[in-house]
This record gives structure tokens, sequence and C-alpha cells, in this order.
């Protein structure tokens, strides 16, 4: 009798394997088809942009910076932001994302999603060290930027947790002269230290006109002093 129920089980353990591998393997597979079709596009417009310039990657608040190109001019930039991505996102397409460009420098600004998603500050930072180690295995001389979390009014309650990951990513910034910390988080605090509230649209999280002129200028005005020497050397 032990022995019968013994093949049964076994059965119905090899069933259940046959059921779940498959979905198992269709979430995978689902999961990594997220970004296709924002990733096939950049790779379609590859070919247009320039080798040595300036890329930025990240979620929607680059995504979203429709005049980004325009505001940080006379910098040749590349925008490769996709709206609702995280820092494991970034990691995941980085030799799609960067390294076809051979940019002379890039920025990231990620850890927001991730703040609200419920990641750690220490696996956000440590998929951040992944992404520099794989660009600079690649580009040694490429500078990259590591931009802070920005407040908002839709995730305050994170807004501790944000600020964990940003100090993780300066004392990274500091580890090594190629990399640079932007602080993007101030300039949207007001004087008591609470998020300036007309500064988004409605949904309280991306920024309105004011809010990206803020976010421009924080940007630009580290981007500048260093990239704006080696705006020449684009054509060459």
């Amino acid at each position: 009798m032990k022995a019968r129920y013994a093949t049964v089980s076994a059965a119905l353990l090899l069933v259940l394997s046959l059921v779940v591998a498959p979905a198992t393997a269709q979430t995978a597979a689902a999961a990594t088809d997220r970004w296709a079709e924002a990733i096939q596009a950049f790779d379609d417009d590859a070919a247009s942009r320039p080798a040595g310039a300036i890329v930025l990657t990240g979620s929607s608040s680059f995504a979203r910076w429709r005049t980004m190109e325009a505001d940080l001019a006379p910098l040749t930039v590349i925008p490769r932001g996709f709206g609702g991505s995280q820092m494991s996102d970034v990691l995941d397409h980085v030799d799609r994302l960067v390294l076809p460009y051979k940019p002379r420098a890039v920025a990231i600004y990620e850890g927001d999603n991730d703040s609200f998603g419920g990641d750690a500050p220490e696996t956000v930072a440590g998929e951040l060290k992944q992404i520099i180690s794989k660009i600079h295995a690649a580009l040694p001389d490429t500078r990259i930027y590591l931009l802070s979390v920005k407040p908002s009014l839709a995730r305050v309650s994170v807004w501790d947790k944000a600020q964990e990951t940003s100090a993780l990513y300066a004392k990274i910034a500091a580890s090594d002269d190629r990399l640079h910390y932007i602080d993007v988080a101030t300039p949207f605090l007001k004087s008591d230290g609470k998020v300036m509230d007309d500064v988004f649209v409605d949904d309280g999280l991306h920024l309105n006109e004011k809010g990206n002129r803020i976010w421009a200028a924080a940007i630009k005005a580290v981007l500048m002093p260093i990239e704006a020497q080696y705006e020449s050397t684009n054509d060459e």
C-alpha cells in the first residue's frame, strides 16, 4: 500500500512540475519583456546618436523630461530614460542603454521607484555598484554621475528610505574620481525641510514645468563645469 501511495505522490509531483515550470518560465519571460519595446526603440535610434556624448538613463524623471536636450545645451546628451524602471532594470539592460554609445559620461537616476517598491537601500546601492563596474569594464575613462532620489508629495511615506539610498550613492561617488554625486533633492525642499508643493503635476510625483526647470538647473550646475570642456571632442 505504501508503495502505491509513493507512486501516486511521485506522479502528482511530476504533473505539478510540468504545470509550474512553464508558468514560472512565462512569468520570467514577461518580466524580461516588460522593457522590450522601449529598449528596442533605443536600439533603433542608436545609429543617429554620436559617440562621446552624455547618456542619461533611469526612470520617469528622465523619460518625461521632454526638453532634456535643450535644457542641457550646449552639452550633447542622449536621453535613455524609461518610465517605471528601477536600478535592477538599468543593470539588466546597461549593455544596450549605455555601452553602444561609447559615452564620455553617464548620468543615472534610479531609486525613486525602488524605495517606493520596498527595495532596501543596500540592495539598490549594490545594483548601482554592478552597473558602474560594467560600464568601467568596457569604458574605463567614462565619468558617471549619480543623482540622488528626489522628494515628492506622493511618496513622503518612503522619504526616509530614499534619503538612506541617496546617502549610499554619495558614499559610492566619493570612492572614485570618475564618479560624481548630484544632489537633486535639496532644490525641491522648502526651508522647513518639507517638499515643495508647486513643482508637480496632479499625481504629486512627476514634475511640472517649474519642477523641470529646477531639476534641469541642478543637474546642469554639476555637469557643465566638468563636461563642457569635452564638447569639442564629440565630432572627432
